[in-house]
């Protein structure tokens, strides 16, 4: 496993991996690795020739009361469970190679960066955007693979793709959980034993969410059925309950007729956690007709 910690060197060996015919497919992360973001490197894996993951925890996409400096950190470790997983390369860059001094350009998907995290956050999704389009434009990929817990960043990564015609193919992984339902992430071990058994109440509403929508609900009572679990969890704060569409991220509003994602943030105290679920009404069965024909003895 080749470590990488400048753009030359980076560059250099995806180019030699290209002069000879294969692909390439990046899986780009914080650190701190846990089966989420390898079950992404084993997806990418099945879909290109050649792995890269990436591990830089981006400054840019961390507001001034955020936590930056103690976001988990440990490369050692990080590592030890690459090589196990054969990726072929990590880039692990610094602050300064990344960013150097005096960078003043940033990339930006306006729409999607105002709206729900983007309105509790502001700036995150343009530090997101710009962040991940240096890192494919340092890596070069043909594919990238990224979970959909961040459903709102995958969303907007899709559009920045298609919008600047960036010749990378961009998929979705399904969220991957503990035993007891909580979504991975590296986050979950800043919280407390008591916070750990109340955050089981973000899975535990979309659950509830997933039923509900079958029934083809209002999205008021949706919203309002997934208020009632989180609230099992008091020392959580519910931050935002969204239900929008799962293609646009529209709002909606009346009955659910279509394909719809419910998006949480909850906090607890410093540790703020995101899920997500697709949820969709039952198909309705549309009646036969029969015919006079039909009738016939």
């Amino acid at each position: 496993m080749r470590i990488c910690r400048t753009k030359a060197d980076m560059r250099a060996l995806v180019r030699d991996w290209r002069q000879s015919g294969e692909t390439t497919a990046v899986v780009p992360t914080m650190g701190y690795l846990h089966d989420g973001h390898l079950s992404l490197v084993r997806k990418a894996k099945t879909v290109a020739d050649r792995v890269v993951t990436t591990i830089f925890v981006n400054p840019t996409q961390f507001g001034p009361n955020e936590d930056l400096a103690s976001y988990p950190r440990d490369e050692d470790r990080d590592l030890a469970l690459l090589r196990a997983e054969a990726v072929d390369a990590v880039f692990m860059p610094s602050v300064d190679e990344m960013y150097g001094a005096g960078g003043d350009t940033f990339v930006e998907v306006p729409g999607l960066s105002a709206i729900l995290q983007g309105s509790l956050r502001p700036g995150h999704f343009r530090g997101v955007s710009t962040v991940v389009t240096k890192l494919f434009n340092i890596v070069t990929p043909d594919i990238a693979v990224f979970g959909e817990k961040d459903y709102q960043q995958l969303t907007l990564i899709k559009q920045m793709v298609r919008d600047l015609d960036a010749p990378i193919e961009i998929l979705g992984h399904p969220t991957v959980r503990e035993a007891d339902g909580l979504a991975m992430s590296s986050r979950n071990v800043r919280l407390t034993d008591g916070q750990r058994t109340e955050a089981v109440a973000l899975s535990r509403s979309l659950d509830q969410a997933e039923q509900l929508a079958k029934t083809a609900p209002r999205i008021d009572d949706l919203v309002a059925a997934v208020s009632s679990v989180l609230s099992e969890a008091p020392s959580g704060q519910t931050e935002s309950i969204d239900i929008r569409d799962a293609e646009t991220l529209a709002e909606l509003s009346g009955m659910l007729d279509r394909p719809a994602v419910v998006l949480l943030a909850v906090r607890f105290e410093s540790v703020l956690l995101i899920d997500q679920r697709v949820v969709r009404p039952a198909a309705k069965i549309r009646p036969s007709v029969i015919t006079p024909k039909e009738l016939r003895p």
